[in-house]
């Protein structure tokens, strides 16, 4: 009987090396503030529309956890909105899912699925406070 025993001990153990090797326990690998990007885009929240006059309206928009935010470009140049700091771009990668929107076009970022505040600009001109904005994210 106590060889059973010893069998049973090891095999418990056994399985609760399995369970905890894949439960995890590594942090994750996508940027800290979370919206990692790798998804695909939610429903749309809120649309921001680049003018012809090269600005964003509205800048500042909210959004629920797990929307998308439509960006809807009337300029007669493409812009390539990408997530604040720039040149990182890692504050909310969902964002640099749009890459270039050429004139005309209207695109959606990923999913954010992380409550709090991101910024924007265009790569292309980071400095024109007039392609810069907020989304919020509730």
């Amino acid at each position: 009987m106590g060889t059973n025993k010893g069998f049973l001990v090891r095999a418990a153990l056994a399985s609760i090396v399995i369970i905890v090797a894949a439960c995890g326990g590594s942090s994750p690998s996508g940027p800290s503030g979370g919206d990692s990007g790798s998804g695909g885009p939610g429903p749309s929240g809120a649309t921001i529309t680049i003018g012809s006059n090269r600005a964003v309206s509205p800048a500042d928009v909210t959004i629920s956890v797990g929307q998308s935010v439509t960006f809807v470009n009337n300029d007669s140049t493409g812009h390539q909105i990408a997530s604040d700091p720039h040149p990182s771009h890692t504050d909310c990668p969902a964002i640099n899912a749009l890459g270039t929107i050429g004139a005309g076009q209207t695109k959606l970022t990923n999913a954010l699925t992380t409550a709090r505040t991101c910024g924007f600009h265009d790569h292309n001109d980071p400095s024109n406070r007039s392609l810069q904005g907020t989304i919020t994210i509730r």
